[in-house]
């Protein structure tokens, strides 16, 4: 079976963070199990402390560097060019659900987050969406929810990917 995958969307600044912050608790309460996906922009982050044993050892030019211990597992690796988000998910494992952030990929249910302060315009086509979360409305025949409306956005999420 093919893990579900939603990415959430948005311009900079307009709390896709915030929001799958408040998201994974709230599915992770009703049993479901979440991985999350956030996509960089830059070709190169830092994501190991510089001067631990880890960074040392891909300093030194190991291709893929995997810190391990009894509770967690942290891969970094060298790639030749950016992998698709399918690409990505074939490689997660013993999860219900896959929250993206930032991944506008098509053919992928997609949630845009749209604050008045930072726009009022949507960064997708409405086709691509499943719902609008927002502080004002838009007219669109789509689901729409307010910023503070987790339980609702968690009832679509479960009926519409997870049922």
């Amino acid at each position: 079976m093919t893990i579900p995958i939603l990415s959430i969307v948005g311009k900079s600044g307009s709390g896709k963070t915030t929001l799958i912050e408040k998201l994974i608790p709230a599915l992770k309460q009703r049993g479901y199990r979440i991985a999350t996906v956030k996509h960089h922009f830059q070709p190169d982050f830092e994501m190991d402390i510089p001067g631990k044993d880890s960074w040392r050892h891909a300093q030194a030019g190991s291709e893929h560097v995997i810190l391990a211990s009894p509770r967690r597992i942290a891969s970094i690796r060298q790639i030749s060019r950016e992998l698709t988000i399918d690409e990505i998910a074939a490689e997660i494992k013993d999860v219900d659900l896959i929250i993206t952030e930032g991944y506008k990929t098509p053919q992928k249910p997609k949630i845009e987050i749209v604050r008045s302060a930072r726009s009022q315009t949507l960064a997708c086509d409405p086709a691509e969406l499943i719902a609008v979360v927002s502080d004002h409305k838009f007219d669109l025949p789509l689901p729409q929810f307010a910023l503070d409306d987790i339980q609702g956005i968690v009832e679509l999420i479960t009926a519409q990917l997870l049922a």
